[in-house]
């Protein structure tokens, strides 16, 4: 009997949220429900949507819509999130996860009004399921959230509304809806917060690490939308374009950028960078052990390049080759989680920053870098690199630095939770560096019993299981902060949920399974 994928993914997404909901048990857990119910009615809207070429967009292609996983994320973030907070006795940061929580629900549902809206003829049935989640979401949200912090959900979503429209009119087959859904919400959450905290510097608080991703992205965004509107009516590969887009992005930078960054954290950016970086011995060893990794990572590239140029045309980087660089991030990652995690936070957001500077500079192939990148990159892509970004780097990235960002600092004690909370900063680390790594090498080379309806192995899903509760096991033993508590069971039911979650997704997993996993792990 052939397995729907699409099925099983669900399952799995479902059987993650009533395990928040039995943890969490209130109002909007229960909503929760309601919405992951209405969403996997609209996922078959969606998918029939994009068979027939019905949806008003580009997306990518060879991939279901993923509105079931992708539509959850948010709302189990905030859910768990107000559930720590809320035990550690943080009033303001709880009330902001249920911000998180109904933000995160009035996305998914918005673009389940989309997919209704264009599907022909009107799906009856479907319209009925989702307007009974929309009217409890609604309620919930009318008796749980203030004025003030309903305008600001509103806010969020006006900007989801044209940001969305931007992105997916200039990167046709780059996202699926989920992935839009999950990414484009992302930025239009930072976006609003960071607008409401420069209209109110008076209230500006916490430490100043945490300020640095918000303008980054920001800044990031601006510089893309600009130059990619700019150059609808403009040749970019001259000389002349590449000098203005430079220029231009100095000018961003230091003039914009550098001041808007000094108003949050009190001081001169790269001063306080300076004074930070240079702290102690430790920072100054882990900066040059990093800048050796990186050496090692271009050298990686130049030689698979050489391969292809003195063998064959139709040379490509294979799995195995691919997953090295997975190999040289956990390499990376790990010392700076055991040894200091706040430096690591600043260099994943200033490598962010470098990545997308980089893919712009490929993207509209400005002088004198963007041929070459071009041609370098080529030989790493893969069948979800089908838009015109290449962005599996950029994913891989994120993977690993979001559960370090998303770390809930003011509602642990210390800058530690207890339990499973202690491997959080490490989800990115065992579901991305360590679990989808091995998984993928030993699942291509030595896999041969396949999952009912996908190309994974259940060989390859066992090994990852297994390597990462090794994992665990090392964590343990160099990093004396994180205490288990005895959740040895609950870890390695969250590893195998999220293992079956990343053999049936056709979403991509660098950016969803290590969000799952640190949901699961904050419980």
């Amino acid at each position: 009997m052939q397995i729907n994928p699409v099925l099983v993914e669900s399952t799995v997404v479902l059987a993650v949220v009533l395990c928040v909901h039995m943890a969490v048990w209130n109002q909007h857990s229960w909503c929760s429900i309601a919405l992951i119910i209405q969403a996997f009615y609209v996922q078959h809207k969606w998918d029939r949507l994009l068979r027939s070429g019905g949806a008003v967009f580009q997306f990518r292609p060879a991939a279901n819509s993923g509105i079931v996983p992708a539509s959850m994320v948010m709302p189990l973030l905030g859910l768990v999130l107000r559930e720590k907070c809320s035990a550690s006795g943080n009033v303001y940061f709880e009330r902001f996860s249920m911000v998180i929580t109904i933000t995160g629900m009035m996305l998914a549902l918005f673009l389940s009004l989309i997919a209704l809206g264009i599907t022909r003829p009107v799906p009856t049935n479907t319209c009925v399921i989702a307007g009974m989640a929309g009217s409890a979401i609604l309620y919930t949200t009318k008796q749980t959230l203030t004025v003030s912090e309903v305008i600001e959900v509103l806010e969020v979503l006006l900007i989801f509304v044209y940001l969305s429209l931007i992105v997916l009119y200039l990167l046709p087959r780059c996202f699926t809806p989920g992935e839009a859904l999950l990414i484009v919400g992302g930025i239009s959450f930072i976006v609003n917060q960071l607008i409401k905290r420069s209209l109110n510097l008076a209230e500006v608080k916490g430490d100043p690490v945490n300020y640095f991703l918000p303008v980054i992205v920001v800044g990031s965004l601006l510089l893309g939308v600009f130059f990619a509107l700019l150059f609808c009516f403009m040749e970019s590969e001259t000389w002349v374009s590449s000098l203005f887009f430079h220029m231009m992005t100095a000018v961003l930078g230091l003039g914009i950028l550098m001041p808007w960054l000094s108003l949050f954290i009190g001081r001169h950016p790269i001063m306080w960078l300076l004074d930070f970086v240079t702290l102690n011995d430790r920072r100054l060893g882990l900066l040059g052990y990093w800048v050796f990794l990186c050496v090692v990572a271009t050298c990686v590239v130049l030689h698979q390049n050489y391969q292809r140029q003195s063998g064959s045309k139709k040379h490509q980087a294979s799995t195995v080759v691919r997953k090295y660089f997975h190999l040289i991030v956990v390499a990376t990652y790990v010392p700076g989680l055991v040894y200091d995690r706040q430096l690591l936070h600043v260099a994943s957001v200033g490598c962010l920053a470098v990545f997308l500077f980089l893919e712009y500079v490929r993207y509209f192939r400005i002088r004198p870098l963007g041929q070459l990148l071009r041609q370098l990159l080529t030989l790493f892509l893969d069948e979800r690199d089908s838009g015109p970004l290449i962005l599996t780097h950029i994913y891989l990235l994120l993977g690993m630095s979001l559960p370090i960002w998303l770390f809930p600092g003011p509602c642990a004690p210390k800058g530690i939770l207890p339990g499973a909370g202690g491997l959080v900063p490490y989800a990115g680390v065992l579901a991305v560096g360590v679990g989808d790594t091995v998984a993928s090498v030993f699942g291509s080379t030595m896999g041969e019993i396949r999952w009912p309806g996908t190309r994974k192995t259940m060989e390859g899903t066992a090994t990852s299981v297994f390597a990462q509760i090794i994992a665990v096991a090392m964590f343990l033993i160099f990093d004396g902060s994180i205490n288990l508590n005895s959740t040895y069971s609950w870890i390695v039911g969250s590893i195998t949920l999220v293992a079956m979650l990343e053999a049936y997704t056709s979403q991509i997993d660098n950016l969803l399974l290590p969000l799952y996993l640190l949901i699961l792990l904050l419980l």
